[in-house]
């Protein structure tokens, strides 16, 4: 005996949102590559600070984000090996020079919104 129909209303709202979310997981790793892409978009615009090494082919830190796509993942980075360690510091360094993390901190509601957006959620 079912005691109250609100309680089946509950469950098609919520196998409703199931069918939608469904959606969106069929192209998951193409919403977080466009989200990389705008990420890494914004990360290039970052200004570089001025560099002491005037070498002929170098290429400033800041100059080489990118992403890849790997098999189920999208990764972002530097192009530079040494990225990281600026990013976070070393034991050598007095402070760490962070890129990546402010600027997701600063925009990621805008690649979620826009996520969001593109998928009607």
């Amino acid at each position: 005996m079912m005691s109250d129909t609100s309680e089946f209303d509950g469950l098609l709202d919520f196998s409703k949102a199931l069918e939608e979310y469904a959606k969106v997981s069929d192209n998951v790793l193409e919403e977080e590559e466009k989200i990389a892409q705008d990420f890494v978009k914004d990360l290039l615009k970052l200004p570089s600070p001025k560099s002491k090494i005037s070498k002929s082919g170098y290429t400033h830190l800041v100059s080489t984000f990118s992403y890849r796509k790997k098999s189920m993942e999208i990764e972002i980075g530097w192009g530079k090996y040494y990225g990281p360690m600026v990013e976070r510091g070393t034991v050598k360094m007095r402070s760490s020079h962070p890129h990546l993390v402010p600027l997701w901190d600063r925009n990621s509601k805008r690649y979620i919104d826009s996520f969001k957006k593109r998928n009607n959620l």
